[in-house]
């Protein structure tokens, strides 16, 4: 069992309440648009972490972090990209993605709007964290906990980090 910390768009802003909800998460994961190196570090250097860079993101996150990321986490294939829709309109490179990887979870950024939303016709469920930054036209702060258990997902908590 993991307990799983996701966060997006932090755009060069890391509110310091983050880590008391990430506190008891196993990973954190990132899904683009960090802003700064020093976003990504400060959220590595606390839980083992993936994360993908966003369209925001320059060179010092790219060289570190790819566009896509497919993985196992216990018994569920994750694949996690900035910029990919949501459940029916994804875009169509991620549509091609989604049918060539079969993801049991799809995570995605980029829109600032938090979404967890089950895809009856691929069997995948979509999470959008929504935007952690005060960058955008959002406005609340969010950010996802849940729980991968073998071939599970649950526990799924939304947190509102306050108006940006």
């Amino acid at each position: 069992m993991k307990k799983i910390g996701l966060i997006s768009d932090t755009h060069n802003f890391l509110d310091d309440a983050v880590f008391r909800h990430f506190d008891d998460c196993d990973e954190i994961w990132h899904a683009g648009d960090f802003g700064s190196e020093p976003i990504a570090e400060a959220l590595r250097s606390r839980k083992p972490f993936k994360g993908v860079y966003g369209n925001i993101d320059g060179i010092d996150i790219r060289k570190d972090y790819p566009e896509q990321l497919v993985f196992m986490c216990e018994e569920v294939k994750v694949m996690m990209r900035h910029i990919g829709g949501s459940p029916p309109k994804y875009n169509p490179e991620t549509r091609k993605e989604l049918a060539l990887h079969k993801p049991q979870l799809f995570i995605a950024g980029h829109s600032h709007i938090l979404k967890v939303i089950y895809d009856p016709a691929i069997e995948c469920l979509h999470m959008n964290p929504g935007a952690a930054g005060k960058h955008g036209w959002h406005k609340v702060r969010t950010i996802i906990t849940f729980v991968v258990d073998g071939k599970n997902m649950k526990d799924c908590k939304v947190i509102e980090l306050g108006k940006k």
